[in-house]
């Protein structure tokens, strides 16, 4: 598509979404200042830099497609390609088991900020700000339980390590004058029916407690629920009654992973009855299929739904949007440009809704209008006012992204073995 041909379509989508009150020249001025935290672990399959491990601990990844990145090096660069081909503003969340540790072996209750001290200078240069997250997995300490487990040398050693990863996260926010989002998940969990649930939940909140304890001014921790885990699949600690439960009493931000709920559930459901109840949340974008899994991101329902109700309450400044998700069978850039991209035109919708006459028609108990309109602006142009967004910074639009990055296998991941 030629420029020429998607300024004018823009001008008559903007003309159409006018009709409704709706300013799409603003709609892209903020989509391009809402901020999206890119996931490190998507361009390596969640193998990072500490043991070259397969991932293992309750989740795992599939697919054996060519090209991962292979070291520190490697996936910066996939990471400054993935940016170059984006509009908009983003972030890059690590896993600790992403640090700069020099070819030397440093186990998870020895991490200290020093270790991510290049990623905090290469993200400056790179215009991006870091959040981080603990990692409790892919570790001989693993096991089925780490901070719940009643074992005090185990549960010492992962409370040891979630306190570093906070103070690295603090050091982070401090070192980019904008607080870092550390994430706490842990796998936690039995394989079968078990009668210690209370005695697992409590020892995870002592350890918590424990963890949360020290005051660090430049970082936000978040607590993660999860539904299940492959080898845990009957009964998880973390799951979201516990974390809903513990962020609400605490004033603690709330992870809400879209990967981590069953695929016939609206997740955007939960999003306003948490918001009464928690200061934030964190958003880990992603897609359940028919378990609970990290599937790329499309433009799917449930994705439109979670940033519409967002906009529609008013509490996207409250929201911070990141993603998770990890496909080995596909090339592992395109998966971070198609997940990327969905998440944009999900936001992008959210900002387009004619909000003002669907709030009009509701307050005047007008409900066919409402519904019609609905429905109505399922079909308004949307893509055009898209495809304008990247032409406006100079980035692929529409498909033209699917050759830039056959072009980057042939040049770069197909070369690496």
């Amino acid at each position: 598509m030629n420029e020429e041909t998607i300024k004018k379509n823009y001008e008559v989508a903007k003309e159409r979404y006018a009709a409704f009150g709706v300013d799409t020249d603003k709609a892209i001025a903020t989509l391009e200042q809402t901020p999206i935290s890119l996931h490190c672990w998507q361009a390596d399959d969640v193998v990072g830099f500490e043991r070259n491990d397969a991932l293992s601990g309750g989740i795992m990844t599939t697919g054996n497609f060519p090209g991962r990145a292979r070291n520190i090096d490697e996936l910066r660069q996939d990471i400054e390609k993935v940016q170059s081909m984006l509009a908009g503003t983003f972030r890059l969340n690590l896993h600790e088991t992403y640090g700069d540790f020099g070819g030397k072996f440093v186990d998870r209750d020895q991490v200290e900020p020093k270790h991510f001290e290049s990623w905090m200078q290469w993200a400056k240069e790179k215009n991006l700000k870091l959040d981080f997250n603990s990692t409790s997995f892919s570790h001989p300490k693993s096991g089925s339980l780490s901070l719940a487990n009643p074992d005090d040398g185990i549960r010492n050693f992962w409370i040891e390590h979630t306190k570093r990863c906070r103070r690295i996260a603090d050091a982070m926010g401090k070192y980019q004058d904008d607080p870092c989002i550390m994430n706490i998940w842990v796998h936690d969990g039995s394989k079968d029916y078990t009668t210690e649930k209370y005695r697992y939940r409590k020892i995870f909140k002592e350890s918590l407690d424990e963890i949360m304890s020290e005051n660090l001014p430049n970082m936000k921790t978040c607590l993660e629920a999860k539904l299940f885990g492959i080898g845990l699949e009957a009964f998880t600690v973390g799951s979201h009654d516990f974390v809903a439960g513990y962020c609400a009493k605490n004033n603690m931000m709330y992870t809400l992973d879209t990967g981590h709920y069953e695929p016939t559930e609206d997740v955007s459901n939960a999003v306003s009855s948490l918001l009464l109840f928690v200061p934030e949340l964190m958003l880990h974008v992603s897609r359940p299929m028919h378990w609970d899994s990290d599937h790329v991101t499309l433009f799917d329902d449930n994705t439109r739904n979670l940033f519409f109700e967002l906009v529609r309450a008013g509490q996207l400044h409250r929201a911070h949007i990141g993603l998770d998700y990890f496909d080995a069978s596909i090339d592992r850039i395109g998966a971070y440009i198609i997940g990327t991209r969905a998440t944009q035109k999900s936001l992008l919708a959210a900002f387009l809704e004619p909000l003002d006459l669907l709030r009009k028609y509701e307050d005047n108990g007008q409900l066919f209008q409402r519904l019609a309109l609905m429905e109505e602006e399922k079909t308004l142009p949307l893509g055009a006012v898209y495809d304008y967004f990247n032409l406006k910074n100079n980035v692929p639009v529409g498909e033209e992204y699917i050759p830039e990055i056959e072009k980057y296998e042939s040049e770069v991941t197909f070369k690496r073995k």
